[in-house]
């Protein structure tokens, strides 16, 4: 069977996506759509705030995009030895926390040392630094979280716990500037999928209106599934049936859900 993955390519994978790979070991074809694309922002204030550690308890790093914005920041050569030479080092007697293992792999090609590469959500995440903090490891001066706009949750989650916090948004998403012509050629080609993935409430915000358009009366027919439990938060409020949510927001769990889903 056919699904649409609304989603942009892994950056830095070789070989095929491991969502596609992961749904043809069921037997489903997947095609990915790129639904966004990114505008880095603020990245003057990132450069001076990264090579002022001794300011900071902390960093975490709420998406790869953020790790991205880091390595923008380290182009320079002589600004990058700086960085290899002195600046991680002194990050890493701090904590450096990390939501996914996606995010956890740039982040040690940068040199640091992650933590919490298991917890796959912001929420997750927040419960394991609140949680540190209750153990005794002391937050005396301020975290520095690299965050988008829509991550509200960690933030909130850290300050009402005690956390002392500082946030910088590096970067803003925005439809990409293809999307509606690469999902009109889809479904002429393809037709209507079986199954849809969204993996984003701003993918559910750019793309639901096309994807109902182009599938008429075979929308009833769509399996919906969700990366994840906020994700299909946003798909329930517009109105979608979600049939399956990912376990966790890795390729091999939202292949199962979706699999099992289109039993």
């Amino acid at each position: 069977m056919h699904v649409l993955l609304l989603k942009e390519p892994r950056d830095g994978e070789s070989g095929p996506d491991p969502y596609i790979k992961e749904l043809a070991s069921y037997g489903h074809k997947a095609t990915l759509i790129p639904v966004l694309t990114f505008k880095f922002v603020s990245l003057n204030t990132l450069s001076d705030t990264l090579f002022r550690p001794e300011k900071y308890g902390g960093l975490v790093f709420t998406s790869p995009r953020a790790v991205d914005a880091v390595k923008m920041c380290l182009e320079d050569e002589k600004i990058r030895k700086e960085w290899d030479n002195i600046v991680k080092d002194k990050w890493n007697t701090k904590s450096v926390y990390v939501v996914g293992k996606t995010t956890a792999a740039l982040v040690k090609n940068l040199g640091l040392n992650p933590l919490g590469e298991d917890t796959g959500t912001a929420e997750v995440l927040s419960r394991v630094i609140i949680e540190r903090r209750v153990r005794g490891h002391k937050y005396s001066t301020t975290f520095l979280p690299l965050w988008l706009n829509q991550k509200r949750s960690l933030p909130t989650a850290l300050r009402d716990n005690g956390v002392p916090l500082e946030t910088l948004t590096v970067y803003q998403t925005v439809e990409h500037p293809d999307l509606e012509k690469n999902l009109k050629n889809y479904f002429t080609e393809q037709g209507t999928p079986a199954s849809i993935a969204f993996f984003s409430p701003s993918g559910v915000k750019f793309c639901l209106e096309v994807v109902q358009r182009l599938s008429g009366e075979e929308l009833c027919q769509i399996k919906f599934g969700a990366i994840g439990p906020t994700t299909e938060a946003t798909m329930t409020a517009e109105g979608l049936h979600v049939s399956c949510v990912a376990e966790k927001p890795t390729a091999e769990h939202l292949a199962a859900a979706i699999a099992k889903a289109l039993q």
